[in-house]
């Protein structure tokens, strides 16, 4: 059977918006520093790796990065690429209260529709930290779909909603957490997988308050990483989606863009390789 493989790259340009929300950096002058050699320096560069290979991709945006970098996230949508929601200054939704969630989520979509002069049909969730209302507040807004979810590693689906499960407190007697998790019902927000192990900031950024930070692993352990993937889902599967996530922070330095070139040309030795959108892999599902 002829093999249909849809690759993509969703580029989250956390700049200056990840350390205020999420790398604990907001005091440092030098962390901020770094935050703009993404929005400045890695985006073009990452704009001329894609225009190499003729592939368009979806950058999800902060409302931050638009409006701090708005020349260099100018060069992403007039080069054809996909634009999609990340909230404003990569804030966790889970530490903020619905009110808070509905503020960014209706200014962002604004600024975002303003910008592209369309809404914005997909949404990835900072730190990929899911709220239990962010499915409807999404579906609310038109969103299709979301990458922020990782029940499967390769196939598309819909998300389910209100899944339930009892926390563990030893303070009471054990029967109390004894319980099975409760799914939810599916939603019609269709979910393209993400993937810790398919994300190049984890082993490839260093953070100083992260007390797993790594930043120096070899760009080839993290390639052969990716290959693994992609051989067994081509080995298993006819037909597979394979998003990756990486960020101009990260893969806006010279030796990450070389294992990009690398793994890119390597990947499309296979039969049966697309590069599309991540819209264009919900699309696919639908």
């Amino acid at each position: 059977m002829v093999k249909k493989v849809l690759c993509g790259f969703g580029v989250d340009v956390d700049a200056v918006a990840g350390t205020l929300g999420s790398y604990a950096g907001e005091d440092s002058p030098n962390d901020i520093s770094r935050g703009m050699f993404a929005g400045e320096v890695g985006t073009p560069r990452l704009l001329k790796l894609f225009k190499k290979y003729d592939m368009k991709t979806t950058w999800f945006i902060p409302g931050h990065s638009l409006e701090t970098f708005p020349e260099q996230m100018a060069m992403v949508r007039d080069a054809g690429h996909e634009i999609g929601l990340h909230g404003y200054s990569h804030e966790n939704p889970v530490a903020m209260t619905l009110q808070q969630q509905k503020d960014i989520l209706e200014h962002t979509f604004k600024l975002l529709t303003d910008f592209c002069g369309k809404p914005p049909k997909g949404s990835v969730a900072p730190w990929w930290e899911t709220s239990a209302e962010a499915t409807e507040l999404l579906l609310a807004k038109g969103v299709e779909y979301d990458h922020s979810d990782m029940s499967h590693d390769c196939q598309a689906y819909y998300l389910r909603d209100q899944d339930n499960w009892t926390k563990i407190d030893f303070s009471q007697e054990a029967k109390s957490w004894m319980n099975p998790l409760v799914r939810g019902k599916p939603t019609g927000l269709v979910e393209i997988p993400a993937s810790w192990y398919l994300d190049d900031l984890p082993p490839m950024m260093f953070i100083k308050k992260s007390a797993n930070s790594h930043g120096w692993v070899d760009t080839r352990v993290v390639e052969q990483l990716w290959k693994d993937q992609f051989t067994y889902f081509y080995r298993e599967y006819d037909e597979f989606i394979f998003p990756i996530t990486i960020h101009p922070d990260v893969s806006g330095r010279p030796h990450v863009l070389l294992m990009l070139e690398r793994f890119i040309e390597w990947v499309n030795t296979h039969e049966g390789v697309h590069w599309v959108t991540m819209r264009e892999m919900a699309d696919d599902f639908l």
